[in-house]
């Protein structure tokens, strides 16, 4: 395989580069992103790697704050006869270049010693003198220059591709670092692969994102599987005559607790590491409802299989198939419940008259589809995103009526559940084989 590709990321203040950066190398928590000039002051390195080689190193640059007047220098120190690159190197050798102009030369040497670079443009932006100056300034330095825009969504571009292509530049990439695209991060290094003389590193970069990605996912959707079946087989007993307002309250918190695990276990996933989110504040406000509020099953259009008259009992947590008015509970709950379904107890249930809890269908569907929703607004978001997550669809995968046969199975199978068992059923092949199954239903 051919050397690392070496990439100089290069714009002006603000466009971006650093948030580029984050994205491709999956990291949120390389350089320091905010909106203030020349926030990077150095060039920094980092690199891609397949495991074992390094494909791509990625230089971060300083702002371009003033082309123009290198420009003016470039007229004024240097002859016309001299190709770019001579220009360039007398003015490396100046005082300007460590003095005025040091934000700049920083860059261009820089760009001098990569293969290419990546001109990072807010897409926002109208077409100014100042970026003209800045890609007459890049140009001379001799090394191919793919334009990126940043900030796409709802932005024409017709001003500036005309722009760019009046500068020969005709091969340019969208790529909004805050609302992410896997195809067109792929699309991105496809194009650049047409501008090198060899592009296999590139072409063997393209097949191992969409390995990592498929991977992502898979594992991603297994994690929420596992949190399902956990969810699924918990259970509480409790007493004929027991109140039964402790139990449901502590059964509501261990799940409340599971499912901020397995959202942690999302973002670790996709490498998103944010001090942040461990204060629970941050990214997930919209994931921050407690799952057990009635008013987001309508949200996610999730009807109770008895009507409106059960909607408290939902926000309990507890299946009503369980419940029957004949032991105690029942009736302790019919108050609130404003009826309860015929008692489906079992006879060892009745014979030593106790209750079995667990979490009620419509609960779980609702768990399902949040994670769901968590997994896509993570697939979709860019590694310099600064924005809470919000709710990508609000649709339920299933009726609740209709679990999936591996949710209905774990039912009746506690030890699948760490809650029970207070460690995690890691080593128990059916559960496992439950999950991948179930895995796979999920949309």
């Amino acid at each position: 395989m051919s050397k690392p590709l070496s990439l100089a990321v290069v714009g002006h203040t603000n466009t971006g580069k650093t948030s580029l950066m984050r994205t491709l190398l999956r990291d949120s928590d390389f350089g320091e992103v905010k909106n203030a000039a020349a926030t990077t002051r150095h060039v920094e390195q980092a690199a891609i790697s397949d495991g074992h080689n390094v494909l791509v190193y990625l230089y971060d640059t300083p702002g371009l704050e003033d082309a123009g007047g290198v420009l003016d220098w470039l007229e004024e120190h240097t002859s016309a006869r001299l190709d770019g690159v001579e220009r360039l190197q007398q003015f490396l050798d100046s005082e300007a270049a460590a003095g005025d102009f040091n934000q700049e030369a920083k860059v261009l040497r820089q760009l001098l010693q990569s293969d290419m670079a990546l001109y990072v443009i807010d897409a926002r932006e109208p077409v100014l003198n100042k970026y003209k100056d800045e890609l007459t300034v890049l140009s001379w330095c001799a090394k191919p220059v793919m334009p990126v825009f940043n900030f796409i969504q709802g932005q024409n571009l017709d001003e500036w591709t005309t722009m760019l292509a009046r500068r020969t530049l005709h091969v340019y990439s969208g790529f909004d670092t805050v609302a992410f695209d896997f195809e067109g991060e792929l699309r991105l290094w496809d194009n650049l692969a047409t501008m090198l003389p060899e592009r296999d590193i590139l072409d063997h970069l393209i097949a191992l994102r969409r390995r990592e990605w498929q991977q992502l996912a898979a594992e991603a959707k297994r994690d929420i599987a596992h949190f399902l079946l956990d969810v699924a087989a918990f259970k509480q007993e409790i007493a004929e005559h027991e109140p039964p307002e402790p139990v449901l309250h502590t059964m509501q918190e261990a799940v409340r607790q599971l499912e901020r695990h397995m959202q942690q276990q999302l973002f670790h996933h996709y490498r998103f590491y944010h001090s942040e989110i461990d204060t629970g504040d941050w990214a997930l406000k919209a994931f921050r409802q407690d799952p057990f509020d009635t008013e987001l099953l309508k949200e996610y259009g999730i009807r109770t299989g008895t009507g409106a008259a059960t909607g408290a009992l939902i926000g309990l947590g507890v299946d009503m198939m369980t419940l029957g008015g004949s032991l105690g509970l029942g009736t302790a709950i019919g108050g609130v419940l404003g009826g309860v379904l015929p008692n489906m107890q079992t006879i060892s249930d009745k014979l030593s008259g106790k209750q079995t809890l667990h979490i009620d269908p419509e609960t779980l569907t609702l768990l399902a589809a949040r994670a769901l929703d968590l997994l896509h607004a993570i697939q979709q978001r860019g590694h310099a995103a600064q924005n809470p997550i919000q709710m990508v669809s609000g649709k339920a995968p299933w009726q609740p009526s209709r679990l999936p046969a591996e949710l209905n199975k774990a039912r009746s199978q506690p030890k699948w559940s760490s809650l029970n068992t207070q460690q995690a059923e890691l080593s128990h092949r059916e559960r496992f084989e439950n999950a991948a199954i179930l895995a796979t239903k999920l949309p």
